[in-house]
């Protein structure tokens, strides 16, 4: 990405086997190139191998080499946590097997701790008895909880652990970090022999984050610890958010382009025509003038050359169109050459917006309206597939060619979890989508994730089949959730009178305001489109309650005939 990392740590570790022939301890610290510092933070690990396990050295040995090697690996637009929990479930599967092969039946078992610290957060990943504390002023606090069953008064076993079971029972927690915090991980050598009190003294006392290691592991030892003796400590240095003066010139390193005219050439591209222009944007076509291909760039306004914010969500357009692939998506293009301005390049496309393609074709045949409508969807999946949010879906971001093939456009207001997490001395928009098809709830503040975008979908069919808007011009005049309450859906039967029950149903379930009636997949709102669910066939009043069983399953049968033939007669090529 565009930002530098803004947390600086020191980190420093020691590990000994002590009184024990072997160290089946292993701990560990993966501070990543800078980009990925932003994306995916640093991290530190440290874990035990169970001394009753006869490969407990190799599971920790592979627990920490592996996390550190496979997180930093995962997509950067995952969240910390989900990018966590997948390593782990992985290794823990590894482990798992290999204490269940045939050729090697040893226990493959440890304990296993990490924290991984992103932009201003710490995220705590634990199973098992090692531990991890914070050192915040003058107090010492333990973040993590021993996974532990007492047998006897002296005597206890590990009740979770790396390669135990199948399933892995991980906790996770995520901490807000300070400049001066320090984060201790230990082994049970080293926290089972000292007191909180004893340990941070120690640490305040020492000279160094090295000093402090290895005094912590010779106390231990001298206080008559039996195991393996291991300890990370990790200080947040400094926090450094960007002021907004740094951030602009961060952000700004590449002038916004003046505006072009045809015969104008940037960068070995040479301008043949605007295509489109808004208040923060322009389309320009252009030729390569290296190779002779041809191009779409889109430019900044330089109405919003001095907004930090503005240029941000601009380079990250460009940074998430790059991972999407899909036919049904814009392709977005890597420059050939240095950019000297600040822009990015598009796949051509050829055909019309939807909302020109609903003018030209009102009450368009069934079949032809839900192939789009299934294009529309499959684009979305491929945001959803990279844990991303379209957020701002309607007609003019989407393009039809002469074969009726469907192509999103626009990135301008995507979320992504991983990137959100980053902070930024700037404040983000939360609400970017077009109102008129955006979830109502986004507007309230309330992200509701993948159901946001397909109520864009269920509103966009909505207006396909009917010319319509589900709540007319109401959703205006909500501002609150009292006012939401109150809205009603307009049927689409009202609008267009083919529209059968069932895909009336299965539109107003997409459109429901509250989330928790929605559909949860994309895959489900389509099915219902397509095939009448029976739920969907009888009337839902209070009425229909109280007759008589067998009259409604006959309704409701009459129901589905009627609906089969309409598919036949009417909603088929």
């Amino acid at each position: 990405m565009h930002l530098s990392s803004n947390v600086q740590l020191s980190n420093a570790h020691f590990s000994i086997s002590g009184r024990k022939d072997h160290n089946q301890d292993s701990v560990g610290f993966g501070l990543p190139t800078e980009n990925l510092q932003i994306t995916k933070g640093s991290c530190g690990v440290i874990a035990d191998g169970v001394s009753s396990a006869e490969a407990g050295a190799e599971a920790a040995q592979l627990c920490v080499s592996e996390f550190i090697k496979d997180y930093f690996d995962t997509p950067d637009i995952w969240t910390v946590k989900k990018s966590a929990q997948k390593v782990l479930s992985s290794i823990n599967r590894t482990l798992y097997s290999r204490s269940n092969e045939y050729l090697d039946s040893r226990g493959w078992i440890c304990t296993f701790s990490a924290i991984v610290i992103k932009s201003h957060t710490a995220h705590l990943f634990h199973i098992g008895d090692s531990r991890i504390y914070r050192i915040r002023g003058s107090r010492m606090e333990c973040l993590t909880q021993d996974h532990i069953t007492p047998l006897s008064k002296t005597n206890s076993c590990l009740s979770r652990a790396m390669g135990m079971d199948t399933q892995l029972d991980l906790d996770y927690r995520a901490v807000a970090i300070e400049t001066d915090d320090i984060y201790f991980l230990s082994t049970d050598g080293v926290h089972d022999s000292l007191e909180a009190q004893t340990m941070q003294g120690i640490i305040h006392r020492s000279n160094t984050l090295e000093d402090a290691c290895q005094a912590l592991v010779q106390t231990a030892y001298d206080a008559g610890s039996t195991d393996n003796l291991s300890c990370q400590l990790i200080r947040v240095d400094a926090l450094l958010p960007d002021t907004m003066a740094e951030l602009t010139d961060k952000l700004t390193q590449l002038p916004f382009p003046p505006p072009l005219d045809p015969g104008m050439t940037i960068d070995g591209f040479l301008v043949q025509e605007e295509i489109y222009a808004s208040s923060r944007s322009q389309l320009y076509r252009v030729i390569d003038t290296h190779t002779q291909q041809e191009w779409v760039m889109k430019t900044p306004s330089p109405n919003y050359d001095d907004e930090p914010a503005f240029v941000e969500r601009f380079i990250m357009e460009e940074w998430v169109g790059s991972r999407i692939d899909s036919p049904n998506v814009v392709k977005v293009g890597k420059s050939p050459r240095a950019k000297t301005f600040l822009y990015y390049l598009m796949h051509p496309i050829e055909g019309i917006s939807l909302d020109q393609w609903m003018q030209q074709n009102p009450y368009p045949k069934p079949y032809m309206a839900i192939a789009i409508v299934r294009q529309i969807a499959a684009g979305l999946g491929a945001f959803h597939k990279r844990e991303t949010l379209h957020q701002d879906l309607k007609p003019s971001n989407i393009m039809i060619d002469a074969n009726q093939q469907v192509t999103l456009v626009d990135f301008g207001s995507v979320y992504v979890a991983g990137i959100d997490e980053i902070f930024v001395a700037l404040e983000r928009d939360k609400v970017l989508g077009t109102l008129d098809y955006a979830d109502p709830l986004i507007r309230l503040g309330q992200n509701t994730g993948i159901q946001g975008d397909l109520y864009s979908l269920a509103s966009i069919t909505y207006e396909i089949f009917t010319q319509h808007l589900p709540y007319g011009k109401a959703l205006e005049h909500c501002h609150n959730p009292a006012q939401l309450s109150k809205l009603h859906y307009i049927p689409a039967q009202r609008f267009n009178a083919i529209v059968p029950i069932w895909f009336d149903r299965a539109l107003m379930k997409g459109l429901a305001v509250d989330v928790e009636q929605r559909y949860l997949s994309l895959n489900d709102f389509l099915q219902d489109l397509t095939h009448p669910n029976p739920a969907f066939l009888a009337p839902v009043t209070e009425s229909t309650q109280s007759r008589s069983l067998i009259f409604w399953q006959l309704m409701s049968l009459t129901w589905f005939v009627v609906a089969m033939f309409l598919i036949a007669a009417l909603w088929l090529p």
